[in-house]
């Protein structure tokens, strides 16, 4: 097999479709009916289900994909590398983050434009559960992630750090407090993201300690929208700090103290452990580890090297 069969068998079996694979990569479905069937031969085995309606896999075709999307990550990291043999200066660089660690890395992240205009950042919006596997198969350069990952490969490196802030808007009633009870706010409406996380269940664990109900009534797909929300007078919000800084500075949100709530987040950078790091990734990871690139406020705070 060659990485030329690879990319048709990933693109088929990614359009789940001859023909649409073939539509994609300029070639007729006859020829890339045919490098299936070669690179079948080569392996062995069928790649795909005979007779489905779909393009399906079998199990053969399930491990393969997994081994030629490695190879063609290889080889792409192969391409970056002969760029990056002239310096730091060109080149790419792949990032993954979940969408609230983003709000800790603009800063950087901006700096580091100033510093390598030449350099394209990708930075790809990950759930944090996939990042340290995106990072081992060669997807991604770098990741950041709120947990040290359990992957002997991955080296982690603490960033930053932050704490889960409440929020209200700023006609609320308890805007003209500084601190309250956790007792004090079983009637409001919370506005909560709707996607799964450890701290989500924390949140909801601490309330149910201190025997306070909490009223998830909307629930929504990203913290943006979670701000915008509050801001327009419809309910309250547990965020991480990081994350609305922006809006609380500029009056457009209140945060007041919930006494109860104290929830450290740590923010790390995970990268693989002992593998050669392209100059453009190695800049990066310099600069986020060479202390505060802005003023993070109140709770967050990048970490010195």
């Amino acid at each position: 097999m060659d990485l030329a069969q690879l990319q048709v068998f990933l693109t088929v079996a990614r359009e789940r479709s001859f023909s649409r694979a073939a539509e994609k990569l300029y070639r007729t479905q006859p020829a890339v009916s045919i490098t299936i069937r070669k690179l079948e031969e080569s392996v062995g085995q069928p790649l795909f289900q005979r007779g489905a309606r779909d393009a399906q896999l079998t199990d053969a075709g399930t491990l393969l994909c997994d081994y030629a999307e490695r190879m063609l990550n290889l080889r792409d990291e192969i391409q970056k590398g002969m760029e990056d043999l002239k310096g730091a200066g060109r080149g790419q660089l792949s990032f993954g983050v979940n969408e609230s660690s983003i709000h800790a890395l603009l800063p950087a992240l901006a700096r580091f434009r100033r510093l390598y205009p030449g350099v394209h950042i990708a930075v790809h919006r990950t759930f944090s559960r996939d990042i340290p596997r995106e990072v081992l198969n060669y997807r991604l350069d770098l990741g950041a992630v709120s947990f040290v990952p359990q992957e002997e490969k991955l080296a982690a490196v603490e960033i930053f750090r932050d704490e889960l802030a409440f929020v209200v808007y700023p006609e609320h009633p308890l805007a003209r407090r500084r601190s309250v009870d956790i007792t004090e706010v079983g009637g409001e409406t919370f506005v909560a993201h709707i996607v799964e996380s450890p701290f989500r269940w924390r949140v909801i664990q601490l309330f149910e300690k201190h025997r306070v109900p909490l009223n998830i009534s909307v629930e929504l797909p990203t913290i943006e929208s979670i701000k915008r929300f509050v801001q327009m007078g419809t309910g309250v919000a547990i965020v991480p700090r990081m994350c609305v800084r922006w809006e609380v500075e500029r009056g457009l949100l209140v945060e007041v103290k919930l006494r109860q709530l104290k929830m450290p987040r740590h923010l790390y950078l995970i990268s693989r452990r002992g593998a050669r790091m392209s100059h453009a990734a190695a800049a990066l990871v310099r600069l986020l580890r060479s202390g505060p690139t802005s003023q993070p406020g109140a709770g967050s705070r990048p970490v010195p090297a």
